[in-house]
């Protein structure tokens, strides 16, 4: 794994891609959970969602960063 280029996703694209897709929530509830307008969810989840798609086809690692 060391090797391996590495994409940072951000915690809060981690908790976007969470409550998405592993709670199921719509992107009002989602959004209201995490205090943010819908579009402004929509932005960071389509960003996590970037991130992910580029690791798996690229084959590179995620690391969970904090802010």
């Amino acid at each position: 794994m060391r090797l391996l280029e590495v994409v940072e996703l951000t915690a809060e694209e981690a908790e976007a891609l969470r409550l998405r897709n592993i709670k199921d929530l719509e992107q009002k509830e989602a959004a209201d959970q995490m205090n943010t307008s819908q579009s402004t969810f929509q932005r960071i989840l389509s960003s996590a969602y970037k991130k992910i798609t580029e690791a798996i086809i690229d084959g590179k690692a995620i690391k969970i960063i904090k802010k």
